[in-house]
């Protein structure tokens, strides 16, 4: 067993260093703009949208809509809540949380989402410029069961605007059938893309990554700034390995693997575990921890500002966090929810593939959080650049 609270990793000493909460407004909005939102920027001003969730506890409303990573929940969760409380749950998925929030900003708080899921380096900018409600944890009462490890993190110390939903880490999968060699860490699988998996490497839909296996790959914190060392990733990841990729796939556990569509493919560790025990031969691939560095994210229970059914989507939160809806989350997603003795919940009951749930501390001393810098616009330029020369 793994000593959770050791997943303080996820937040270094110091929220400043770990969110930059000086960054302009204009610089946390450019990947918006990016993304192709760059007129609708003046739509994220502090006071441009709602930013409570006005929930008081009073009757539920009939429809929940929620805005989130795919394949991200369980669907017999999602069937449960509506047998038991009545709200008709919708479901909508992003690639990225670039994507998510140049979504909400277009919408200038009339998105029509009540929960989003953003990633916590996000949370404190989202929040400070209007694309969140705050909590009422009255309504709440289920965060009781959240390890405390998961609690307060510094984008977001009172938790006034989110809540752990879960938190990984980011490897590979490859097809042992066709890739007759070990893959060890990042060089392999640059390596193995551009050669034997030429044409059947798929890497994540999501900048962040992207550029992070150019830098993990050759011992460069992912969160640089430097000009030169931003430029030599653009360089290697558009000329060099863009040729051989042959999709941007956030979600490779839900086809790609049961599938066997490709041979090489960066994943986040729960996803490849979803496609793994999908696949009608499981024995055919393997995942591998991003090495010799790697990232840690936290993804969080949120809700938009200007959300159409507040009721529901407080009781929806307090719904997943019990101990049971916990444990069955985490069955299907893969990844640790944060609940409180969740891994010996998921041991007792007799869970599968537990090592690409939970990590040891030697393996968490190798994961890095990625921080909101005055680079954001430049990565998302580069992921742009990366899947234009792919052909994406």
């Amino acid at each position: 067993m793994t000593n959770q609270p050791d997943i303080r990793i996820l937040a270094p000493a110091g929220a400043a260093k770990t969110i930059r909460r000086e960054l302009s407004r204009r610089r946390f909005l450019s990947f918006a703009a990016a993304a192709g939102s760059a007129g609708l920027l003046a739509a994220c001003a502090p006071n441009g949208s709602p930013t409570s969730a006005q929930a008081s506890g009073g009757p539920l409303e009939s429809k929940l809509s929620i805005y989130t990573w795919g394949d991200y929940d369980a669907p017999d969760v999602l069937d449960a809540f509506t047998a038991d409380l009545g709200p008709k749950i919708s479901l909508s998925s992003f690639n990225s949380n670039e994507e998510m929030v140049a979504k909400l900003v277009g919408a200038r708080g009339t998105s029509g989402y009540d929960i989003v899921v953003p990633t916590g380096t996000f949370v404190a900018q989202m929040a400070e410029h209007g694309l969140l409600a705050e909590l009422n944890h009255d309504l709440i009462p289920n965060l009781k069961h959240v390890d405390s490890a998961f609690l307060g993190r510094a984008w977001d110390p009172d938790n006034q605007y989110s809540i752990c939903k879960a938190w990984g880490t980011t490897g590979f999968v490859y097809d042992v059938t066709a890739i007759d060699r070990e893959l060890k860490d990042w060089n392999d699988f640059i390596d193995a893309a551009q050669n034997e998996a030429s044409g059947k490497t798929s890497v994540l839909d999501d900048p962040a990554e992207l550029t992070g296996l150019y830098f993990w790959a050759n011992g460069i914190p992912w969160t640089t700034t430097d000009p030169d060392e931003l430029d030599a990733a653009e360089a290697f990841l558009v000329n060099e390995l863009a040729p051989h990729i042959s999709a941007f796939d956030s979600y490779p556990g839900g086809s790609a693997i049961p599938q066997a569509t490709q041979m090489l493919m960066q994943s986040y560790n729960g996803d490849a575990r979803l496609g793994m025990l999908e696949s009608p031969d499981p024995e055919r691939w393997k995942y591998v921890l991003g090495s010799p560095a790697t990232e840690i994210w936290m993804d969080n229970w949120a809700i938009a500002a200007g959300a159409p059914n507040p009721e529901a989507a407080h009781a929806f939160i307090d719904y997943v966090l019990s101990p049971e809806n916990a444990l069955a989350e985490l069955d299907y997603i893969g990844y640790d929810t944060g609940a409180k003795g969740i891994e010996q919940m998921a041991s007792d009951a007799g869970l599968p593939m537990l090592d690409l749930v939970f990590f040891t501390r030697e393996q968490i001393a190798t994961m890095h959080e990625g921080e909101l810098t005055e680079a954001q616009e430049r990565i998302v330029q580069i992921w742009n650049a990366t899947k234009a020369a792919a052909g994406a």
